[in-house]
């Protein structure tokens, strides 16, 4: 990983008839060292994030002229400074218009992979902290936060300009509760939502549970836990699902039964690849609920084996508890001298 350039400015906006403040660094190239170290942490939260949504640039470029602007400057036609001048300019006038109060960093990194280029526009939020100060009295200052990201897009350059466009270049973090705020990022960013996570969830989990039926009864359960270690593995890495590959980690043997499977059987799309929500697809491997005062999770291997249920009589039977369970449940009956 290396990043190729850098550039971050800090923006505050306390009163809505009152235009956003703006204080800019310079543009960084090849920064090295700490910048690093801050883009891998924030790699991690963009990775980690649930709900991330997938999709590609809004053709109204007059309306979000981010696209055009990262055009011009991987083709040469202007600079990185220029074009991050350009866009802070953007995003201190979609604050100036709103009617929250905001205060963070803006930033755009360049970064160059092993194989590949990718832009992050992140919008960085800050924690206060104590100190002690000079003559030892104390002290309040802003510092980073490394442990929330809320609003960040991430650009898959070759994806975007490569000789077979993807359709789902972007990926996009927005997370609940950032208001208007939020609204602008988008804006921003001219994101254009592109794909239905929740169909593409509901697909992942009917081919996948299809194909391990239709497999032998005793590999049923390898197949629902490795396809979701797979997806939980590809989510990890920030990555969509491919089926060619999946298909592979399924059976190394016969590679291609799955990818085979699933095109008659599911609507999948013709890229192959899906953005499935890993947390749904937890259902592979458990069996979770709640309500009136009562919350069970279990894995789904664990049915017919400690965990029995009879349908008619519409009633769990656990047996082999877990020692803390049992435990509780022993030290409960005793103090009530049951």
């Amino acid at each position: 990983m290396a990043i190729k350039h850098l550039r971050s400015a800090f923006f505050t906006h306390f009163q809505p008839d009152q235009a956003a403040h703006l204080s800019a660094g310079d543009s960084l190239r090849e920064p090295g060292g700490d910048y690093e170290g801050l883009l891998r942490q924030m790699k991690r939260l963009f990775n980690s994030k649930p709900g991330k949504k997938y999709g590609r640039f809004s053709e109204d470029t007059g309306e979000s002229p981010l696209s055009a602007w990262l055009g011009d400057y991987l083709s040469d036609r202007q600079t990185f400074g220029s074009l991050t001048g350009r866009l802070f300019s953007q995003w201190q006038e979609l604050l100036t218009g709103s009617q929250e109060e905001h205060h963070g960093h803006l930033m755009l990194v360049h970064e160059a992979l092993a194989d590949s280029e990718v832009i992050y526009l992140l919008v960085l939020e800050t924690d206060s902290a104590l100190r002690f100060d000079g003559r030892q009295a104390l002290d309040t200052i802003e510092v980073l936060s490394l442990s929330r990201l809320n609003l960040a897009m991430r650009i898959e350059l070759d994806d975007w300009r490569g000789d077979q466009r993807s359709e789902n270049y972007l990926t996009l973090v927005h997370a609940r509760g950032t208001g208007e705020t939020g609204d602008h990022f988008i804006r921003l960013c001219g994101f254009t939502n592109q794909v239905d996570v929740e169909k593409e969830t509901l697909t992942f989990l009917d081919a996948v549970e299809a194909f391990a039926k239709s497999s032998e009864p005793e590999k049923a359960g390898e197949v629902r836990n490795k396809a979701y270690e797979f997806c939980k593995e590809q989510h990890a890495l920030g990555e969509p699902v491919e089926i060619e590959a999946l298909s592979g980690y399924l059976d190394e043997n016969e590679p291609q039964r799955f990818r085979d499977f699933a095109s008659k059987t599911a609507e999948l799309p013709e890229s192959g690849v899906l953005h499935p929500d890993h947390r749904k697809v937890k259902k592979l491997v458990r069996i979770a609920g709640s309500g009136g005062g009562m919350s069970v999770s279990f894995s789904s291997d664990l049915v017919n084996q400690a965990v029995y249920y009879d349908r008619d009589k519409d009633a769990l039977t656990i047996t082999r508890l877990p020692r803390a369970l049992r435990e509780q449940l022993q030290r409960y009956l005793e103090a009530r001298g049951e």
